[in-house]
């Protein structure tokens, strides 16, 4: 806890990623769920500039009823015991969401909750604490009302998650702040990091644009190859500056830089391989987490528009083990361009998602990475 993206209610930074690292040698084996994001609903009361999912906040047809969400939770618990974000859209605009949370609960799952912040009550907060929400993300994507409420596309919107992060202080529930990287707002990283750390947060994880949905339409604001590298290794530069646990998502390089800048300073490279702020591995997409849409189609994550299955005709456990996307995805050796030879591709990966936006494979290599590979001709 990301996307916990996780977030500002969107489940394009999902939060809370905890991490599969191990086991997967590039054979064609189904890996332990760790963690599932479910689009609780597409309805949203804010108008994100990045939104994946272009949320609206109207009703949308289709979405999973109480009774399928139940069987969800059933499906997903005979897989194992996953950490469930339940993410949105804004999932407090759900009516049953505390019913299905503290039903997730009851059955073992680790429930987390990524609410934009805006609509938390004293009254919900006290709900979320109450059915089992272990920790909820909200985003701050900028220092202050001006760009935060420029970004979520609502004014008052920076007030209101401050406000939401108040309220959930009150009753003693955990949260860490989301934020997503793009050129309007890096410089102001090292502030929101310290407006998180005075807030309160357990945690601050980073979130590198990715363009899909509203995204797409900002993707001038994507930085740059270069950009990133510098940004994660000043994320780097802070792990022994802050009390805050720092996640880095939707930016696989990082796992690369952890690894290298450990082993020039000399350090044992040990990393937290369970919990909401794991850090093991870069690209968790069908490896180690899923994304389910609010209709009941399963992606590998958000980002990666590339239908696996449906929960509705088929079982979770049967999408999870048997999708032939998760399967390619399972097969690190089979990416393609640098990222097949990469010595960094078990713990890296590259965003499979950026891949896909920029090539249509989610198989290529990751285009926004300056790294070049020993092994490259």
């Amino acid at each position: 806890m990301h996307s916990p993206h996780a977030n500002h209610g969107h489940s394009e930074n999902t939060p809370f990623h905890d991490s599969y690292g191990h086991g997967l040698s590039g054979q064609d084996k189904s890996p332990t769920i760790r963690l599932v994001a479910w689009e609780t609903t597409r309805r949203c009361n804010l108008s994100c500039v990045h939104c994946r999912a272009t949320a609206e906040d109207h009703v949308y047809e289709n979405e999973l009823d109480t009774a399928a969400a139940m069987t969800l939770m059933d499906q997903i618990r005979e897989t194992g015991q996953p950490i469930i974000i339940l993410t949105g859209g804004e999932p407090l605009l759900r009516p049953d969401i505390f019913e299905i949370a503290a039903y997730g609960t009851k059955i073992g799952l680790r429930m987390v909750m990524a609410p934009n912040g805006t609509m938390i009550t004293s009254t919900n907060a006290i709900k979320m604490k109450e059915s089992g929400i272990k920790r909820i993300s909200i985003s701050l994507d900028g220092a202050t009302k001006e760009s935060h409420d420029r970004f979520r596309g609502i004014e008052g919107a920076f007030a209101g998650a401050l406000n939401g992060i108040r309220l959930a202080k009150e009753v003693g529930l955990e949260f860490q702040i989301n934020t997503t990287i793009t050129k309007t707002n890096l410089e102001e990283i090292p502030k929101i990091l310290l407006l998180a750390q005075s807030l309160g947060a357990v945690a601050h994880h980073i979130f590198l644009l990715v363009p899909t949905g509203r995204g797409k339409y900002i993707v001038d604001q994507e930085i740059d190859a270069k950009e990133y590298e510098q940004t994660l290794n000043w994320f780097y530069d802070q792990k022994d500056k802050t009390s805050l646990q720092l996640k880095a998502t939707c930016a696989p390089h990082y796992y690369r830089i952890l690894r290298q800048r450990a082993k020039d300073e000399g350090k044992k490279v040990t990393f937290e391989s369970h919990g909401l702020d794991a850090v093991t591995r870069g690209c968790l997409a069908g490896t180690g987490f899923c994304f389910i849409s609010h209709i009941g189609e399963v992606q590998t994550c958000g980002f990666l528009d590339v239908k696996c299955g449906d929960i509705t005709r088929s079982t979770f456990k049967e999408v999870w083990e048997n999708s032939e996307v998760f399967k390619n995805l399972r097969n690190f050796n089979d990416l393609e361009g640098k990222c097949g030879i990469c010595e960094y591709r078990k713990v890296c990966g590259g965003c499979r998602a950026r891949a896909y936006e920029a090539t249509g494979s989610y198989m290529a290599e990751e285009p926004l990475c300056t790294y070049i590979p020993p092994k490259c001709p």
